[in-house]
Formats: structure tokens, C-alpha cells, sequence
């Protein structure tokens, strides 16, 4: 059985801009197909536009509010809400509101697959 602790887990900065938190993925526990992190980005920011030619993403917004951009279309996101970001397609995530989110790549998230 793999559990992790929330508070036991490193954040690193990521190459679009925001600091994750690794929770499951194969730095930490024998993950081979899928991560799981959260993500926060303060009040203002946003990640820099990129896309993933392998992932397949899913956000989960736990707090805070944010405006979602996928391949040109614009949408407002907060608490509750979960947004599918295809493979290959281009996104980044502006923060109204502080913002702390989930984050699942399928395959594992990798900086190697992340292109701007």
C-alpha cells in the first residue's frame, strides 16, 4: 500500500510557472502510468502557455478562482470544478483569485513533455 503526506512532499517550481507538490508520481512511490500533484499559483499570476504532446491533464480547482485557456477558448473556473486539457493541447490557467489545484497527467507528468 503507497500513502503519502501531504506536508511530507517537497514543492518544486514547474516549467510553466507553477509550484507543485508532487503527492503521487514516480519520484515518490512506483507509479508507472499516471501523477498526481497540487499545484498553487498566487493572486495575479499565470502559468506560461504550454502544452504536453504526451499528457492527458485533468485540474481540479480546490480554492480560489481562476480563468482556464485551452487552444483559444477562455472560461471561468473555481472550487468544484474539474477541466480536461487534452493531449497536445495548448493551456495555461490565470489566477483571479490565489489558486490551489489538483493536477493528473496520464502518462506521468514530465518536464521533457512540457513545450512552449
Amino acid at each position: 500500500m503507497e500513502i503519502r503526506q501531504h506536508q511530507q512532499q517537497v514543492p518544486f517550481t514547474t516549467k510553466d510557472g507553477s509550484t507543485i507538490r508532487s503527492l503521487l508520481d514516480s519520484a515518490n512511490a512506483p507509479v508507472a502510468k499516471q501523477s498526481l500533484a497540487e499545484a498553487t499559483l498566487p493572486a495575479g499570476c499565470a502559468t506560461q502557455r504550454h502544452h504536453h504532446r504526451l499528457s492527458e491533464e485533468f485540474y481540479y480547482l480546490l480554492a480560489g478562482r481562476g480563468l482556464m485557456e485551452i487552444d483559444g477558448e477562455e472560461r471561468e473556473v473555481g472550487v468544484g470544478d474539474a477541466v480536461l486539457i487534452p493531449a497536445g493541447a495548448w493551456h495555461q490557467i490565470h489566477a483571479l483569485e490565489p489558486l490551489r489545484f489538483l493536477c493528473c497527467c496520464a502518462p506521468p507528468y514530465a518536464h521533457e513533455d512540457t513545450y512552449f
